[in-house]
């Protein structure tokens, strides 16, 4: 069986991106991950200053997506070039994914700012990649290990959340989850669902959307037979001993659950995209503009998106 390869891209050029891709690339040659062909999707001049300073001698392989040069930019700030730089290079990776010329596309960190400061409306890779793929039905998931989080709202202000923790949203994020852990191996998983409302609404007394919105799909779930149990008050369903008992849990939205799950695992953690033609997976921080370009950025995140990402696509081809 063929090698999968897979799409790296830098992610914005004055964050830690380029560092952590060039490194993360020369580990991949020289054996130290699982095996895969890895292309970075950057500036050509981004990407060979990067390789001069944290990984010399090594000569990766690059699909050039824009001729930003070292010089123009500052590391650690904030600019429209940057944005339209790291846009671009998952634009164009996500395309190459699309029509087959990667069988993956792992993402290093963008900044949602620097995008706007273009003028362009960003939320976020996730919906940016669902609205190229041309899928409504998606979610956003966190995992490390056997945990595993997933999102009914993500990149909305919380005052829009109640009306967009929706019956039907609720399902399909649940069902989007459920076979992404089957997918893993996992035939029948067990999951949590965590309450909109501090202690799950007590029975109404604050706020009705659990007792009229979450249990109602919850109950429906299991009526299809899914392993399915909540709401749970959301301030104790990450502790250990009731987190542990689940394969999957579905936050209802965005802080809800990255809080916990960045507390458990940040520097392991892979964000992932469920629901979409394409395999996508990234790392679970951010551009780290105080230590841009210093080398003291960690890959761990990376290396585990890289790994997800990687054991995805050599099943979608053993199974093509």
């Amino acid at each position: 069986m063929r090698l999968p390869r897979i799409a790296l891209t830098m992610g914005d050029p004055a964050g830690i991106g380029p560092e952590i891709a060039v490194r993360l690339a020369r580990a991949v040659s020289a054996g130290k991950t699982s095996p895969a062909e890895v292309v970075i999707y950057g500036a050509p001049d981004i990407i060979e200053e990067a390789v001069r300073r944290f990984a010399p001698g090594f000569t990766p392989k690059v699909v050039p997506c824009s001729e930003l040069k070292f010089s123009q930019m500052r590391p650690g700030k904030l600019d429209a070039c940057c944005g339209l730089t790291a846009l671009e290079c998952f634009r164009t990776a996500t395309l190459d994914a699309i029509t087959g010329k990667v069988d993956a596309v792992v993402t290093c960190p963008m900044n949602k700012a620097a995008v706007n400061l273009a003028g362009i409306p960003f939320t976020g890779h996730t919906e940016l990649l669902a609205s190229l793929c041309g899928v409504r039905d998606f979610v956003m998931m966190q995992s490390a290990g056997n945990l595993r989080v997933v999102f009914v709202t993500t990149h909305i202000s919380l005052a829009q959340v109640p009306s967009a923790v929706t019956f039907d949203r609720i399902v399909t994020v649940t069902h989007l989850l459920r076979d992404a852990i089957v997918a893993e191996g996992i035939v029948h998983p067990k999951i949590a669902v965590a309450a909109l409302n501090p202690h799950a609404g007590e029975n109404g007394n604050m706020g009705m959307e659990d007792e009229n919105v979450v249990k109602p799909a919850v109950r429906a779930l299991a009526d299809e037979g899914i392993n399915i149990q909540g709401p749970f008050p959301p301030d104790t369903l990450f502790i250990e001993n009731i987190r542990s008992q689940f394969d999957g849990i579905v936050s209802m939205y965005h802080d809800q659950g990255h809080i916990p799950f960045k507390m458990l695992a940040f520097d392991r953690g892979v964000n992932s995209t469920l629901g979409l033609p394409v395999i996508r997976t990234s790392v679970d921080h951010g551009t780290a503009f105080e230590i841009a370009w210093k080398g003291s950025a960690s890959i761990g995140s990376l290396t585990a998106a890289f790994e997800l990402a990687r054991k995805r696509a050599v099943s979608r081809i053993a199974n093509a």
